[in-house]
């Protein structure tokens, strides 16, 4: 969908210290096998006091200074996580929403894995395009993946989980950058990828077990090739919809922010699958936090305009993914240049 008078005013993250990858494998938690093919220098690791939803607080809280708006202008939070939130049965966004923007904004979690942000960031455009020219929303993300119920540096082959929060404000005044496009799409039946066995009528209380369950797709599927290929013809369709909906082509995206991934599988994803060079994408920055689940695509963005990286007129490629399988790509066109602080410093 094209998307007329929609842009991106502000972004801010909340990171955790870095852990290296050598502390990593020196203590076992990493294999140096899946090293090797991963590249991954550390991972944001955040204080074990530290809930999810208050580093999408503090990360909202960033948006929307850095925005120039009044919190009286959201009219929309849609908070997004993969994993435990701070309490069961609980709903983090309205916690969010109330401590960063206020008491009476609509607060919505959205749950779609690792699509989250970006789908999230789709719907919140609706609401920005739909009503009038102050409309502002917020999309959040958050999350912390703690032993031993999350084993970071082995739950996945490919990824190394990271902790933190993201958020993204939508304003219909004004912002450093137009929203473009947006395109989603979908294979549901690619959700048994990683379901398992079994559904089951109440929570195990194991620790995460993602391997395991890929491999029992591919026990009782035969291959993992047939579902790599239909994730693939998902995306591209999608990214393909996004830059005819934002009347450009592959080679008019100046950067692309993809999931966070080891190399092994980044390269997969942007040279071979988008056809565009690694050096475009925001790999090095990916390759020091690690995958922030639903945040990766908002991080990355946040970081190439806290650098500098990007120049009015720079077409901005968001692509997200999640198990389901579900894919949101956005793309933006820069209109200024933040002269941002970085949120931390970096070496």
């Amino acid at each position: 969908m094209r998307w007329e008078g929609v842009y991106v005013a502000g972004t801010g993250v909340w990171l955790g210290e870095p852990e290296s990858a050598e502390a990593a494998l020196e203590s076992g938690a990493y294999d140096a096998e899946q090293h090797a093919a991963d590249d991954i220098v550390s991972v944001s690791v955040a204080d074990a006091s530290v809930a999810p939803p208050d580093m999408a607080v503090h990360a909202a809280t960033t948006a929307l200074k850095r925005s120039g708006l009044d919190a009286s202008d959201v009219k929309l939070l849609i908070h997004s996580g993969i994993w435990f939130q701070g309490v069961e049965m609980w709903p983090a966004a309205s916690y969010v929403a109330g401590h960063a923007l206020g008491r009476g904004v609509l607060a919505y979690g959205l749950d779609q894995e690792c699509n989250g942000g970006l789908g999230a960031l789709a719907i919140a455009a609706r609401q920005v395009a739909a009503g009038a020219g102050t409309s502002a929303a917020v999309v959040t993300t958050a999350d912390r993946f703690g032993a031993p119920m999350v084993r970071r540096w082995s739950s996945e082959p490919g990824f190394v989980y990271g902790d933190g929060g993201t958020a993204l404000l939508l304003s219909a005044r004004n912002g450093f950058a137009r929203l473009l496009s947006t395109a989603s799409g979908s294979d549901n039946s690619l959700e048994a990828v990683v379901r398992g066995p079994e559904l089951r009528p109440l929570p195990s209380g194991e620790p995460l077990d993602l391997l395991g369950r890929v491999g029992h797709y591919i026990r009782t599927n035969g291959s993992a090739r047939e579902a790599t290929e239909r994730v693939a013809e998902v995306m591209n369709s999608v990214v393909d919809t996004a830059l005819a909906d934002a009347g450009i082509g592959r080679d008019d995206v100046t950067r692309v922010v993809p999931l966070a991934s080891g190399r092994s599988r980044m390269e997969w994803q942007v040279p071979q699958m988008l056809g565009m060079p690694l050096e475009r994408s925001t790999w090095e920055f990916a390759r020091t936090v690690g995958h922030l689940g639903a945040g990766d695509q908002i991080a990355g963005l946040n970081d190439l305009v806290e650098r500098r990286e990007l120049s009015p007129g720079d077409r901005v490629l968001l692509v997200g993914g999640g198990s389901g399988f579900s894919c949101t790509c956005a793309v933006l066109e820069m209109t200024t240049a933040p002269d941002w602080e970085p949120w931390r410093p970096r070496e």
